[in-house]
């Protein structure tokens, strides 16, 4: 059952939002959500161009008055990152979001709520829709596979648009108006790790768990000092070095551009050690606890025995565990550096996001970022010299640019008027240390002047993904006034 938005002043905006709740939209599955908006235009009679990738283009010609200015592109992705609770039985490649109205909040029962952009959608639809919001000529883009790496419009063809201005709705700050953001890659290291068959005779199995970690935007949310429940796992298995006969199974996180929240092991450990395993494991427990502090104050390390073994089982060898503390606590995470421009503007960082172990081989999957293209190049070299060390395979995929900085450009300070006049307050101009598709589409079209704006939402990639609804309908005022003053 969809909420109600009909008392809503913009309830063609939610309505829109609930619809596309309702499809499919994970990256690389957004062949139903892109013939919705196929045919959402060719109903209204609307220029629609539909490409192999699934990127859809509308445009709409100007209203009355309005038809001889400079077209602007409005621009917004059709994924979402899909992370759903340990206990849902959530299939998203073909139920439904379960959205739910919490006060002045639209949030998603025990899934992410694709906020992060199906709102830009929804907007963007409402725009399209409407009678009565007066409007240059609209070129909409909703391009796909943002989440893996900006693919779709770096694939996307744009000799049929013409805007002058660029108008990415992919912010998650009200009042805060995006002119830059970082470039990014994809990063993974592939261990071939050496597998022995081990005799269970007098050895128990244990998993090993790290749980209830806050996660999130690997870009917004690298420096709010959350927990990486990757790292955490290098933690518990560099204390337990000694006393464990060899890893059976690892496995963490979920997306590359995700914090991990969650990460599990399984180990052989002989009897004899299990006390002395079971007390090292509440201590981690404690000191992780204490170290994170308030970033992430509900964490788990929590140990369950495994009843029933086979006789034989195979485990990783020593020397592949050493390769695996190698790679989990000494590789490079987190923020490396801060910008000497934009105050408190994270630079460039690494995200150890996904740990997939599957017979043999183990990949450990990064999401890399920078504002600075030679030192996203200067991480990965990094990553290959460990590569290099441990004799295993690298690859890097899903390279997409940053978005350099055009100080005070028209469109900036058209909206930045436009702001001031509606709420009587200065916002904030910045850049961001996600990646945005302006970047892609000012390297397409580097005639572009662009900016990105967005309404309130928190905890986005998250299972506590929310929107505030309040929020959305300013937002979209803002959006209509700015398009009524550019010329």
């Amino acid at each position: 059952m969809r909420p109600d938005f009909s008392s809503y002043k913009h309830k063609a905006v939610f309505d829109f939002f609930s619809e596309i709740n309702s499809i499919p939209r994970q990256s690389g599955n957004e062949k139903q959500i892109s013939d919705y908006l196929k045919n959402f235009a060719e109903q209204r009679n609307l220029y629609v161009r539909q490409d192999e990738w699934n990127n859809v283009v509308i445009k709409k010609p100007g209203t009355k008055g309005y038809e001889d200015r400079s077209a602007v592109i409005i621009q917004g992705h059709s994924d979402m990152v899909c992370v759903k609770s340990n206990n849902s039985s959530h299939d998203f490649s073909k139920d439904p979001i379960s959205m739910l109205i919490d006060g002045d909040f639209l949030k998603a029962k025990d899934t992410t709520l694709g906020a992060d952009n199906g709102i830009a959608v929804a907007m963007s639809l409402a725009l399209l829709d409407s009678e009565n919001i007066s409007h240059p000529p609209l070129e909409i883009v909703i391009t796909t596979d943002e989440e893996v790496g900006l693919t779709g419009a770096m694939k996307m063809n744009t000799d049929d648009l013409t805007g002058k201005y660029f108008i990415n709705l992919d912010s998650e700050e009200e009042g805060e108006f995006v002119v830059s953001c970082a470039g990014g890659v994809r990063l993974c290291i592939t261990q071939n790790a050496e597998m022995t068959e081990n005799n269970t005779e007098g050895c128990t199995v244990y998993r090993i768990e790290i749980k209830d970690l806050m996660g999130g935007h690997s870009g917004m949310e690298i420096d709010k000092k959350r927990g990486n429940s990757n790292r955490i796992l290098g933690k518990v298995l560099l204390e337990l070095d000694k006393y464990v006969s060899g890893i059976i199974k690892i496995n963490g996180g979920v997306k590359d551009n995700v914090i991990p929240s969650y990460s599990a092991v399984e180990i052989l450990v002989n009897n004899e050690n299990i006390p002395v395993v079971e007390k090292l494991i509440e201590n981690i427990n404690d000191s992780v606890r204490n170290e994170l502090g308030s970033a992430d104050k509900d964490v788990k390390i929590i140990y369950n025995k495994l009843e029933s073994i086979s006789d034989k089982i195979k485990i990783i060898s020593k020397k592949s565990y050493q390769d695996i503390l190698l790679i989990l606590v000494c590789s490079p995470n987190g923020i490396q550096t801060m910008s000497p421009e934009i105050q408190g503007l994270v630079q460039s960082s690494l995200n150890l996001g996904v740990i997939e172990h599957q017979d043999s081989i183990i990949k450990y999957i990064w999401a890399l970022r920078s504002s600075v293209k030679s030192l996203k190049q200067h991480m990965i070299n990094q990553m290959k010299l460990f590569a290099d060390r441990l004799n295993t395979g690298i690859e890097t995929w899903g390279d997409y640019p940053d978005w350099p900085l055009k100080p005070k450009s028209k469109l900036e300070q058209i909206c930045v008027n436009t702001y001031k006049s509606m709420f009587k307050k200065e916002p904030v101009v910045k850049g961001i240390h996600a990646g945005l598709e302006g970047g892609v589409f000012l390297e397409k079209l580097p005639h572009l002047e662009a900016i990105s704006l967005g309404p309130d939402m928190w905890e986005v990639h998250s299972i506590n993904e929310k929107l505030s609804i309040s929020s959305v309908e300013r937002t979209y005022d803002l959006l209509i006034s700015i398009l009524q003053q550019l010329n």
